[in-house]
């Protein structure tokens, strides 16, 4: 690791200002993936803008959302009394990610940020067009297990790590981010990219913007709900497939539902076909199966992780189906 400069921000347009200084500098809170990067030397910031001191850490209940702050921490948020009764599933995903430990230190704007665990990314000594554009995809034709089966690019087929942001994407979340043209909305769904061409652009934030916030709308997805994480061991390890399930059932109908997946695109993966499919019909083993099938359309192995076009359609079935039983 190479060494840097420090600076703490007292305010936001401080924190942006600050990284506006320097082209190379980066915010820090709780650094939990960061600095991991920095160890390995797949970024090296000549400056670290330290957000801590920043009023970005409360969770409000206002008319019609909840307002969650980009600096409140992962388990703030899992054990708020108020996000279990009316948000549970953000809840079950964020207790479903990595230790207690990071969960203590990791920031909900961090959760966000984190960068992809494909392993050409984090080994310098070998390809990778996310830290080195152009230099090639290693996972491509080598060891893939863990990689995208939706949205990939003959540039990468990498995925979003988080556990949180599936949920979030389920609830049609917002994130609200500030820079130095101000403040702006952006829908969850559009926070983070596809790989395309420019696999090293995991999000849409400009430069120097900072997110401030996250707001999800009030629904009725308050019972039965479920977050499922299919993955090599029970703990600390990341998504093969999760699923995130939302939904609001009336007389054994559905009527309403949202629905997303984890570990299978470079971005959180909505399942906006498979819920107009299943909205307004009765609930039953064959129909959730259908659904498990229709979830796992148009998606590509490439060799090691062709199980997860088995895998994402039966952890599709199996969510649904737990999230009715509640």
């Amino acid at each position: 690791m190479k060494n840097f400069q420090i600076i703490k921000a007292l305010s936001s347009t401080t924190a942006v200002n600050g990284k506006a200084k320097d082209n190379s500098s980066m915010f820090i809170a709780g650094g939990t993936n960061l600095v991991d990067l920095m160890k390995k030397n797949i970024v090296a910031p000549d400056k670290l803008v330290d957000i801590n001191g920043l009023d970005l850490k409360k969770i409000e209940f206002l008319k019609g959302k909840v307002s969650i702050g980009a600096l409140a921490k992962n388990s703030q948020v899992a054990e708020d009394a108020s996000i279990k009764e009316k948000h549970p599933l953000l809840a079950l995903a964020l207790a479903a990610g990595a230790s207690q430990q990071i969960r203590h230190m990791a920031t909900v704007g961090g959760n966000m940020l984190q960068r992809t665990r494909c392993s050409y990314f984090y080994n310098t000594d070998m390809p990778c067009n996310k830290r080195v554009p152009k230099s090639g995809c290693g996972a491509i034709g080598g060891s893939n297990r863990m990689n995208a089966v939706f949205g990939a690019s003959d540039s990468c087929i990498a995925v979003h790590p988080s556990d949180m942001c599936v949920a979030l994407a389920a609830l049609d979340a917002t994130v609200w981010v500030e820079g130095p043209k101000g403040k702006r909305e952006i829908d969850f769904t559009d926070f983070h990219r596809l790989p395309g061409n420019t696999p090293e652009k995991d999000n849409n934030l400009e430069n120097r913007e900072l997110i401030t916030s996250v707001e999800i709308p009030d629904n009725n997805f308050t019972k039965n709900v479920h977050y499922l994480k299919v993955r090599d061991r029970t703990s600390y390890a990341f998504a093969l497939v999760s699923v995130a399930v939302a939904l609001d059932i009336k007389n054994n109908t559905i009527n309403d539902v949202r629905l997303a997946m984890g570990g299978v695109a470079h971005k959180p993966w909505r399942l906006t076909e498979t819920e107009k499919f299943l909205k307004g019909k009765t609930i039953s083993e064959g129909l959730f199966k259908q659904a498990g099938d229709l979830s796992m359309k148009g998606a590509r192995g490439y060799g090691d992780n062709d199980f997860k076009l088995t895998l994402g359609r039966n952890a599709v079935t199996e969510a649904l189906t737990i999230a009715a039983s509640k």
